[in-house]
């Protein structure tokens, strides 16, 4: 039983470790971080009860229904509403009623905003993907930057690795009295350095990776992992067509957000030009109510005699008089016999109300005009932008062609110099001035390259093309 108890612990740490340890895409790390991401939550909700007034403006088209009960109490001498007789008892009644309203025609104002409420969620959903877009477009900052530094490490790495075959060699022929130590204490000098740029090149990795880490939201990078993809592809991507890129970039979030806003400005007016006009309501009520002072006389009364007269023989006469017993009458009787129903309709005219609709009116334009620059100035900018990025990219794709030759060329120079050291026809520090011009040129290759990709990626972005890589 202990035995099986171990084996299944192992089996649960090692499938931990392997799920830590699983490399993360770029399209998981842009969704995650968009799941997790407190400012798209909360613009959701904005969303969410922007939604909900436009629920509401569809709602305040019906009728509305409103019910009201009574009950007061009388002391003394009092007049009954519902028999209309003086009441010297303490008594009560009971009021009951139903009202309708419905506004026939209000200048279309609950139609404008209705129109109006769909403008605005429209402007808030491109506002919630504008956000995304922002973090899509950090992420894949983070990631690219993650590559360069990992590939920057395994050059410092490589360079290293040479360097230190060389030193190896240089302690062998100084041995043999070949080399001076002067060029031992050159190359082991220079290796120092480089392992210094492995050390410094690490750290920069490790600050990458922190820095994708609060873009994500984890609570720590151990075992966080990227997936390195193939970027030599990349660099062979061409350039799409510069007005295309421009033609596309209109459909972005914030430009669409920028535009439902100046509908919604004018449907603002036109809910304003509607105050001009008259208003027509129905109304439709129902009342009745119920009185504890409210008698009815119960089954056959009772005859009482009382003396009437006399006869001229002096016999007495008798008259008899009905005495009813009272009871109060019944809840169901008094709510059918006090109903009571009304239909009426409303007209309201305005005539003259010290000018508060023309400033509304008057202040509408002037805040659709102001949507509409504000329009026009997202345009502005997303047009600079696109072709500050476009021109980036050309000079990014021209720098990173001639980086490419460059470094063909610095190569070839290496090989040869190093050629020229290991026959002893050339001393440490030209060799080494040599392989710092070749690691230099790399890394500047490197460099060039990414920056390239960031700017394709920024110009697909732009197309409205999800990021990828």
């Amino acid at each position: 039983m202990q035995k099986l108890f171990i084996l299944l612990l192992i089996v649960i740490i090692t499938s931990t470790n392997v799920k830590a340890q699983q490399s993360w895409t770029l399209e998981q790390c842009v969704d995650y971080a968009i799941e997790n991401n407190i400012q798209v939550k909360q613009k959701a909700l904005n969303s969410k009860m922007t939604e909900n007034n436009l629920k509401q403006s569809k709602l305040n088209l019906l009728p509305n229904l409103n019910g009201n009960i009574s009950r007061n109490y009388s002391f003394g001498r009092a007049v009954d509403p519902y028999t209309n007789e003086f009441n010297y008892e303490n008594t009560y009644n009971d009021n009951y009623g139903l009202s309708s309203n419905l506004t026939l025609f209000n200048g279309f104002q609950k139609l404008n905003k209705i129109k109006q409420n769909k403008l605005n969620l429209e402007a808030d959903l491109q506002d919630l993907e504008k956000i995304k877009n922002d973090i899509s477009l950090n992420i894949a900052t983070a990631y690219l930057n993650i590559l360069f530094n990992e590939e920057l490490l395994r050059i410092a790495q490589d360079q290293a690795a040479v360097t230190s075959k060389q030193a190896e060699r240089t302690k062998t022929l100084v041995e043999a009295g070949s080399l001076a130590m002067g060029d031992l204490y050159d190359i082991q000098s220079q290796l120092a350095n480089e392992e210094l740029n492995i050390i410094t090149s690490k750290n920069q990795l490790d600050i990458s990776y922190l820095d994708i880490q609060q873009l994500l939201n984890l609570d720590s990078v151990a075992g966080f992992k990227i997936a390195i993809p193939n970027t030599e592809s990349f660099t062979e991507t061409p350039l799409p067509v510069f007005e295309e890129v421009l033609t596309q970039s209109q459909n972005l979030p914030e430009i669409k957000a920028a535009e439902y806003r100046l509908n919604s400005a004018e449907q603002s007016l036109d809910i304003y030009k509607g105050q001009r006009y008259p208003t027509l309501n129905l109304t439709l009520s129902y009342n009745s109510g119920y009185s504890g002072n409210r008698k009815i006389a119960d089954g056959n009364p009772t005859m009482i005699p009382y003396q009437s007269g006399i006869t001229q023989s002096g016999e007495i006469v008798y008259s008899y008089q009905p005495q009813y017993t009272y009871s109060t009458k019944p809840f169901s009787d008094q709510l059918s016999d006090n109903a009571s129903t009304n239909l009426g309709f409303q007209l309201n005219i305005p005539i003259f109300n010290n000018w508060q609709v023309n400033t509304s009116v008057s202040n509408a334009k002037i805040s659709v005009l102001n949507y509409k620059y504000s329009l026009d100035l997202a345009k502005q900018n997303l047009t600079k932008d696109v072709q500050q990025r476009y021109t980036e990219a050309v000079a990014a794709l021209k720098k990173y062609h001639a980086t490419d030759v460059t470094l063909k060329a610095m190569e070839e120079s290496f090989k040869y110099t190093e050629e020229k050291y290991n026959n002893g026809l050339v001393n440490t520090v030209d060799y080494n001035i040599s392989k710092n011009k070749l690691v230099s040129t790399k890394s500047d290759l490197l460099k060039a390259k990414y920056e390239y990709i960031f700017k394709i990626k920024i110009l697909d972005f732009y197309m409205g093309k999800k990021i990828t890589l």
